[in-house]
């Protein structure tokens, strides 16, 4: 059972989301919030596995709360739903450690999806702004937030781990690479998972940082050894 807290201004929206994920078996929305003081007494009372963040709302904004709630309470995972596709929002929350970007039209369907990929920890960002989320990790790795990892941690990465590696740069999907590599889902997660572990890195956005700041994203390794 994934416990789910829903973090919403406006109380259709809450109580919409709640008869949505309720009629799933597999999810059990704990608790509904409307700001980021409640969002944070809410995670005290009982702790959620995914945390719903909408952007706008009174006192802080999600994506400022994502960084609180991340300083405080790392192993839960926040889901960004919002009607903004803005590029600061998108860099904020990516920075603040938010495993999905997903926009308000997504189908029910898509909104279980997100939310059982970032349970078993992956990532999942809304199509229409994939391309952006390139960009953003570009423009977060030439920034001063920099991803810092031990070198030695790559020495003996396969040719599969730098594939993979590479198009989590790209912002691409688990989906989406194992389509592109012609792997299963379940491997390509098992990759990340792995890599994550040798290079000591809190999450896949880290890694696509990383990807991009040490030129990963620009390399072919065609040559390299599985």
């Amino acid at each position: 059972m994934i416990k789910i807290m829903i973090a919403d201004d406006q109380q259709l929206i809450r109580n919409s989301l709640k008869i949505i994920l309720d009629a799933n078996p597999n999810f059990k929305v704990i608790s509904t919030v409307s700001n980021r003081q409640e969002v944070l007494d809410s995670i005290k009372k009982e702790k959620p596995d995914i945390i719903l963040m909408d952007i706008r709302m009174p006192k802080m904004d999600g994506t400022v709360c994502t960084k609180y709630v991340k300083e405080k309470y790392p192993d839960i995972k926040v889901i960004v739903l919002t009607t903004f596709d803005d590029d600061d929002f998108i860099f904020s929350a990516l920075k603040y450690g938010a495993s999905g970007y997903l926009l308000k039209g997504v189908s029910t369907k898509e909104l279980y999806n997100a939310i059982n990929t970032v349970e078993h920890g992956g990532a999942m960002i809304n199509p229409n702004i994939a391309e952006k989320v390139f960009k953003l990790f570009s423009k977060m790795a030439q920034s001063n937030y920099a991803i810092q990892v031990n070198d030695k941690n790559t020495k003996n990465f396969s040719k599969h781990e730098w594939e993979v590696i590479q198009q989590v740069g790209f912002g691409l999907s688990n989906k989406e690479i194992a389509a592109k590599l012609f792997l299963s889902e379940g491997t390509v997660r098992n990759y990340i998972s792995k890599i994550l572990d040798k290079l000591q890195l809190r999450d896949r956005t880290q890694l696509a940082i990383w990807a991009v700041q040490t030129g990963v994203t620009s390399e072919s390794f065609g040559d390299k050894d599985d």
